[in-house]
């Protein structure tokens, strides 16, 4: 996701003489005293009030507890190579997308007034618990902020990147079933995030178990340095998950949406509970908050934004909710923003083909729940190649999960993508062997874990991974007006043929070249298939204008 990687750049290149954030959080009721890190094994650590292990699925899992300061304090110790790793990833990302020192000064203006009242929006126990676990943080990377506010920032730059979605659209997919839409008639939820930022970022999947002295026990699936929660559920069996709306670009930071649904987690046990708790926080961009409740045995999407919020609730008859990447509640319904998004995006699409696939399979089990959330074609099964963005599964997601908030229950998807084995959990057993941090005992359900997707082991997965990696080598050699071979080209086209970007970069390639007959075979060849939105489609009508008007 590009726009995640820009807006980085607006947030990591501050400086510390004009950032906006220059006061820590009052600490002296709290407590600093978590002991030393000790290493059990290779990748499994325990402190007093925590521990860190990598699992056999490759997942890692984390165990905090304790007031803000402890959670803050323990997550770093226990997690700081993989912090510091995913700041140099971030860091890397952006040198890379802006090499420009003068650009990159120019933004350090910007993010001095865009920051300046960000602690004003967030609740002082999540200013501590990132303050406990910047202590763990890099110094090599003072040159851009002081670790505290840089950590603050990267939640800032979730937001951002939601906001410059016009540049690349997040994709994000979920839905909620119940009653005659599943098997036991129980709440099942099931939820692609479709949140790119270069493959390193992906790496690193943590699932965090938190244990706080205030709120209720809750987990999250998530990433080093991240406190906020983008996919969660708490002992109640209330979960969160968020889908990107259509938003202006912000001028001012206010609450991340990330700390908002980690507030909810923690401390509502009910839907009206996670809606009040909405209604008090003020937001900078818009976004699609699900929240499936075991209580009420629905699920309902809270729509935030910056100058209103709405509650969408299917009828009581209906039993299923779908979320994309629009708004569907009634304050929503003329909002102009909204409507481009729905007019312009990809979102629609692939909310028709969620109801599409569920309609198919009408008493959903969790097995079923991974297929929907690891399915790759179209409406009516056409063919959109691999990476397309309208599919449900755009093989870039970071994580996808599923949950029975009723029993507790919560899946997670194991690399590549959402194609690997879905681990299970059951809270109520993770929390109980916690208790005892011993580091040995197994906190994942094995008996009960989703088998991989066989596609992840096809000779096609293999060609779509070799398709991705030519890909970017075409886009820079069209950057820097090198030449490839026809004979390249073609294998490259080989590779994954149906996607309509294949065939449109082989013709940007060749327009590049002034070889315009071979540049419009291709773009009419990218223009017949399924072309993900409305602003490329047009893109590729008027590059055919054009080589249709030189080609004479």
């Amino acid at each position: 996701m590009r726009a995640f990687l820009l807006s980085i750049c607006y947030l990591v290149f501050c400086g510390t003489s004009c950032v906006g954030v220059k006061r820590i959080p009052p600490m002296a009721n709290y407590n600093s005293h978590v002991g030393d890190r000790r290493e059990v094994s290779p990748d499994s650590y325990v402190l007093p009030n925590g521990l860190l292990r990598k699992n056999n699925h490759g997942l890692w899992e984390l165990y905090v507890a304790g007031d803000p300061l402890e959670r803050g304090l323990a997550n770093g110790r226990l997690t700081q190579e993989l912090l510091r790793r995913q700041e140099a990833v971030f860091v890397s990302q952006v040198k890379e997308l802006v090499p420009s020192r003068f650009h990159r000064w120019l933004l350090r203006g910007f993010i001095g007034r865009f920051n300046r009242q960000l602690t004003d929006y967030i609740p002082t126990a999540y200013q501590v618990e990132i303050y406990g676990l910047s202590q763990s943080a890099s110094d090599t990377l003072d040159f851009i902020a002081r670790p505290y506010p840089r950590l603050l920032y990267f939640h800032a730059a979730h937001d951002i990147g939601h906001a410059l979605q016009d540049l690349a659209l997040v994709g994000c997919t979920s839905f909620a079933a119940w009653g005659d839409h599943t098997a036991d008639g129980k709440l099942l939820i099931g939820r692609n995030f479709d949140f790119y930022a270069g493959d390193d970022f992906s790496k690193e999947k943590v699932i965090a178990f938190i244990d706080p002295d205030i709120g209720y026990k809750h987990a999250m699936v998530t990433w080093p340095g991240m406190v906020g929660a983008v996919s969660g559920m708490n002992e109640k069996g209330l979960t969160v998950t968020i889908n990107a709306g259509k938003s202006a670009i912000p001028n001012q930071a206010k609450t991340p949406i990330s700390l908002l649904t980690r507030e909810i987690l923690q401390y509502a046990g009910n839907i009206d509970e996670a809606i009040h708790i909405a209604r008090q926080r003020e937001v900078f961009v818009s976004e699609s908050i699900m929240v499936g409740s075991a209580a009420d045995r629905k699920a309902v999407l809270i729509e935030v934004s910056p100058h209103k919020i709405g509650v969408y609730e299917v009828p009581n008859t209906a039993d299923l909710l779908v979320c994309a990447n629009h708004f569907q509640s009634e304050p929503y319904r003329t909002d102009k923003r909204n409507l481009r998004q729905l007019e312009e995006s990809h979102s629609k699409y692939r909310f028709d083909r969620m109801n599409e696939l569920i309609a198919q399979t009408p008493k959903l089990t969790p097995g079923d729940a991974a297929a929907v959330l690891r399915n790759k074609e179209g409406i009516g099964g056409v063919d959109l190649g691999y990476g397309n963005e309208k599919a449900i599964n755009q093989l870039l997601a970071h994580h996808a999960v599923i949950f029975q908030p009723e029993d507790l229950r919560m899946w997670v998807a194991t690399a590549p993508y959402q194609l690997g084995e879905f681990v299970a959990y059951d809270l109520d057993e993770v929390f109980e062997r916690l208790s005892t941090l011993d580091a040995g005992i197994p906190l994942a359900s094995d008996p009960l874990n989703i088998p991989a997707d066989p596609f992840a082991s096809s000779a096609d997965f293999q060609d779509y991974e070799k398709f991705r990696l030519q890909m970017r080598n075409l886009e820079a050699a069209i950057a820097a007006e090198t030449t490839i071979s026809d004979a390249e080209l073609a294998d490259f086209r080989q590779l994954n043929p149906m996607f309509w970007k294949t065939d449109f970069l082989i013709g940007e390639y060749y327009r590049g070249k002034s070889r315009y007959v071979d540049a419009l075979r291709h773009y009419r060849l990218a223009a017949a298939k399924e072309v993900t939105t409305k602003v490329d489609s047009a893109l590729i009508q008027k590059r055919i204008r054009k080589c249709e008007r030189l080609s004479k």
